[in-house]
């Protein structure tokens, strides 16, 4: 599933793409794409034909376009869903969902979702923060982002490290890829109880996570299979740069112990047995 880099890098595109130009018309190819729109298709197509999108916001792992009656367009990627600039008139995708056009003829919007398991919706009075995401957590790229905050509901927590980075609703955008590759930089390992790390393992721990994403970001993310593509249909190439994630069996780049994978929440960890010694069970 896309994670922060991803999404933030398909926010750059948009905002570069959409904003400040008017939604002519709008076709819904499949409801389930609109599924969180519990008013339906038609009053979806209503509440943005002719409507200016104002920019391209971000919390988390969820889109939202800001609209000029005030509303918002949400957007959530899920597993395999692509916002994509095509020329008008370009042939559509096999699993094309949503298409907006654009009064000046240009390029159009297009929601391309093989699983289904994304979707657009319309939150009314959004635009500064759709209510419906309200409840997560700012990103630590979130200029206001508190630190010291974090800290301490991180340290008040009875739970394990890597749980506390998924959690979001207390740090927003983490997802597994990165949490593993933060963990691996400060040689934690995921099992590490939350209330037994000093503020200073915190602190530094936020910065790995910082750097992590910040770097992936630039990469223009994570791209294991052609599903996850910015809006010019090109893919990231942060995988390359993966010390821990997907590594199992392959030697650890900071000391060479094999890197082992553990199931984790229905998912796997990957970490090294060395540099991230799992901590001893306190009695």
């Amino acid at each position: 599933m896309p994670e922060l880099p991803e999404v933030e890098t398909v926010r750059q595109g948009l905002s570069k793409w959409v904003a400040g130009r008017t939604i002519k018309a709008v076709e819904v190819h499949h409801p389930r794409s609109i599924r969180r729109h519990l008013p339906g298709d038609a009053h979806f197509i209503a509440m943005l034909t002719g409507r200016t999108i104002l920019d391209a916001s971000r919390r988390g792992k969820y889109l939202w376009l800001p609209l000029d009656s005030g509303d918002a367009i949400i957007g959530h990627l899920g597993m395999s869903g692509q916002l994509l600039m095509q020329p008008a008139g370009a042939e559509d995708e096999k699993h094309l969902r949503v298409r907006f056009t654009f009064t000046d003829g240009g390029p159009e919007l297009r929601f391309v979702d093989q699983r289904t398991f994304g979707g657009l919706s319309v939150s009314e009075d959004g635009a500064e923060l759709p209510h419906e995401i309200s409840h997560i957590a700012r990103d630590p790229m979130d200029e206001l982002f508190d630190d010291e905050q974090f800290i301490d509901r991180w340290r008040a927590k009875h739970t394990e490290a890597k749980r506390a980075l998924l959690d979001q609703t207390l740090i927003s955008g983490v997802g597994n890829i990165y949490a593993d590759e933060a963990l691996w930089r400060a040689r934690l390992h995921g099992a590490r109880p939350t209330d037994q790390m000093i503020r200073p393992a915190v602190r530094r721990l936020l910065g790995h996570v910082r750097d992590v994403l910040g770097e992936a970001i630039v990469a223009g993310g994570t791209s294991f299979d052609e599903l996850y593509v910015n809006v010019n249909g090109e893919s990231g190439y942060f995988e390359r740069s993966l010390n821990a994630y997907g590594r199992e069996g392959e030697p650890c780049r900071r000391c060479g112990t094999i890197m082992r994978r553990e199931q984790f929440m229905n998912r796997s960890s990957f970490s090294c047995p060395r540099c991230q010694p799992r901590p001893r069970v306190r009695h």
